[in-house]
């Protein structure tokens, strides 16, 4: 007849995956975290990071550059021009940060090549443009490449 002996060793709170496991107390969960804001100055998305925890509503710039960087009185120019260029087309008519950069720096048109990308990003957070590629209207915060600029109908 044979005997059969079962030792339990219980050496604590049983494992769950994403729950007690590795770095479990850096997890967050999807309600605790606050919606996402724009940035100011280049009018990228910026996501919540636990380093914000505190002044989440203070925040307003993505980065150090972003925040030196400002926006300045040429970047509203820039906004401006690309309205004003949006309404002298016609309601389907799309315009390249390009022209709107030529229409202020006239010469030096392509050192505001990225600041008319920044404020077309910004006028896109603000409800008035959206940005194009290839037709298709794309999220500004990724976008690579050539854009087009249309104003929403």
């Amino acid at each position: 007849m044979a005997v059969v002996v079962a030792v339990v060793v219980v050496l604590g709170p049983l494992y769950v995956p994403g729950q007690n496991g590795p770095m479990a107390h850096r997890k967050r969960e999807a309600a605790h975290i606050p919606q996402e804001k724009t940035c100011a100055s280049c009018g990228r998305r910026m996501e919540w990071r636990a380093k914000w925890a505190d002044n989440w509503a203070e925040v307003r710039y993505c980065s150090a550059d972003c925040r030196r960087r400002g926006v300045n009185p040429v970047d509203r120019e820039l906004e401006a021009r690309i309205l004003a260029l949006l309404s002298a087309r016609a309601v389907t008519s799309t315009i390249c940060p390009s022209d709107a950069a030529r229409a202020v720096g006239g010469e030096d048109w392509r050192a505001l090549m990225e600041p008319a990308r920044r404020a077309a990003r910004r006028l896109v957070d603000s409800g008035e443009v959206q940005i194009t590629q290839g037709g298709s209207v794309v999220d500004p915060s990724t976008a690579k490449g050539p854009i087009r600029i249309r104003k929403i109908q």
